[in-house]
């Protein structure tokens, strides 16, 4: 007799149902899996033999195999061991075949018996859902993150022998305590406030148009201008992320083994990674498994590279097309995975190797040469992508007591106008497959209905005649004008719209 029951095999964040086949036969006791298993999946064999007889439902002295099927695709750890573990008792007949076909069965055996828990519960639920499946059998420390999934039973387990008296076999129940994650929720991006920063106020207006439109963003300043400060602060002005949004972001975390909890992640994540960052660091990878980049754990929110020229600029230029096309693709001999890549991209820069050139207080203390090799270690391609260009200064004494009596735009006040602007460009969008300002293609605002008048665009044809602006560069100010507009609530862009939107553009040559 042979059993069959199904688990699943994720590529990035997209998933196929295996189906996992086991027979025992007569012969030498063996056990053999095929079907492309990787090393800690080939180890199986061990962990399924042990934690069975510990659970006191042995597997016959038999040949035993097993067959994940398609063959053809790539499987990756422990994830598997459950449904082995089921198959091989249906083989046996020590369980029914017919009650493991119609349950999904995901879980990593401990030599004990009991199941851990396993990273990736939740896109691998999340996959079969999509694709049909209801029924789900997790360690019972993974209950939690695998009922988030909305429309789907899930049965946790604590044992193997749990999960076979589930199925119909006759042993006893025997009380174990379940492997638990710790319990705690998944950590939410802090939301700090945007009135603590002083003065600055072009900078402080280019994040809230940044967040409104969902643009990219490049700061270039001398340190201690607040360019950090003002990036940590841009997750915070965007709104909550929606139901699916929501679902992916969790998921992407739970693939990178972090804690998801028993509640969905809520706010835009922000991802900060060191300049020692390597490219599989940035955008995802690895020798074998693959997964997901800090660029991929940005989606939804706000990817922070500080200190920009002290990367690798290969790593840097990594970037370039998950930013045009918002998805990475990671190409293996055998596989492809893809990440979600929709995140706001924060660059922010000193101008120089000290870091004083232009600073009004300080001298700088490098030659032209290095300045210029310095901030060229950025390319002009993914320059050529970050909508706003913006140059902040530090600010001085006497600004700092003229603030202290100056109203400043907080946190609360800055969302509720993103909330609105981002409202009336999905109005204005709506039957179009975009939603934000930054998404809509350049040939889509310079045609049909919504192409502004000679009158409107008259500096913007200007620069772009003069080779101050690219075509991606001029487009690219075409939907910060929409934004604009749409935080002072205009229907259409006016010229006074176009002109602040190209100084945002162009302000670090102003």
């Amino acid at each position: 007799m042979i059993g069959t029951t199904t688990a699943v095999a994720l590529l990035g964040l997209t998933g196929q149902m295996v189906e996992v086949e086991a027979d025992i036969t007569p012969g030498l006791p063996s056990f053999t899996i095929i079907g492309l298993p990787d090393t800690a999946l080939s180890n199986a064999r061990e962990r399924v033999r042990h934690a069975t007889s510990n659970a006191g439902c042995p597997l016959p002295a038999r040949r035993i195999t097993v067959n994940l099927s398609p063959a053809a695709l790539p499987k990756f750890g422990p994830v598997f061991d459950l449904a082995i573990a089921m198959a091989l008792l249906a083989a046996s007949r020590s369980i029914s075949a017919e009650s493991i076909g119609r349950v999904v069965h995901l879980g990593e055996l401990g030599l004990d018996g009991r199941l851990r828990p396993t990273s990736g519960i939740l896109p691998a639920v999340a996959a079969a859902a999509r694709l049909g499946h209801t029924r789900f059998m997790v360690p019972a420390g993974n209950a939690d993150e695998a009922a988030l999934v909305p429309g789907i039973e899930v049965i946790p387990v604590a044992s193997v022998r749990d999960a076979a008296i589930f199925h119909g076999s006759t042993l006893q129940p025997q009380p174990v305590e379940p492997i638990l994650l710790a319990r705690e929720s998944a950590t939410e991006t802090p939301v700090l406030e945007l009135a603590d920063v002083v003065g600055n106020r072009d900078a402080t207006q280019a994040m809230v148009v940044a967040a409104a439109g969902g643009h990219h963003l490049f700061m270039l300043g001398p340190p201690g201008a607040g360019k950090t400060m003002l990036a940590a602060r841009l997750p915070g002005l965007l709104p909550d992320l929606g139901p699916l949004e929501s679902l992916e972001v969790s998921s992407l975390r739970s693939l990178s083994g972090d804690i998801v909890g028993s509640q969905l992640i809520t706010r835009p994540p922000l991802e900060s990674p060191h300049h020692t960052a390597t490219a599989a660091a940035l955008v995802g990878g690895g020798s074998r498994q693959i997964r997901p980049g800090a660029a991929a754990r940005a989606s939804h929110g706000v990817l922070f590279i500080d200190e920009a020229p002290e990367f690798n600029s290969s790593v840097l230029d990594a970037l370039r097309q998950p930013i045009e096309t918002g998805v990475i693709s990671i190409h293996r001999a055998n596989a492809v995975a893809t990440f979600p890549a929709t995140f706001q991209l924060v660059l922010a820069a000193n101008p120089c190797p000290c870091g004083q050139y232009g600073a009004r207080d300080s001298e700088c203390t490098c030659t032209p040469h290095s300045r210029r090799r310095y901030l060229a270690r950025i390319s002009g391609p993914l320059m050529d992508r970050i909508d706003i260009q913006l140059r902040v200064q530090r600010i001085t004494a006497a600004e700092l007591r003229m603030a202290d009596g100056e109203e400043r735009l907080d946190t609360a006040t800055a969302r509720s106008a993103v909330v609105a602007a981002r409202s009336r460009s999905a109005h204005r969008l709506e039957g179009t497959p975009w939603k934000l300002n930054s998404q809509v293609p350049g040939s889509w605002l310079r045609t049909g209905p919504r192409r502004l008048a000679r009158s409107t665009t008259a500096s913007l044809d200007r620069a772009l005649e003069r080779g101050g602006l690219t075509m991606r560069g001029y487009d690219r100010v075409l939907r910060l004008a929409w934004t604009v507009a749409d935080l002072d609530a205009v229907e259409t862009p006016t010229a006074e719209h176009v002109g602040r939107a190209l100084y945002l553009r162009k302000s670090l040559q102003s």
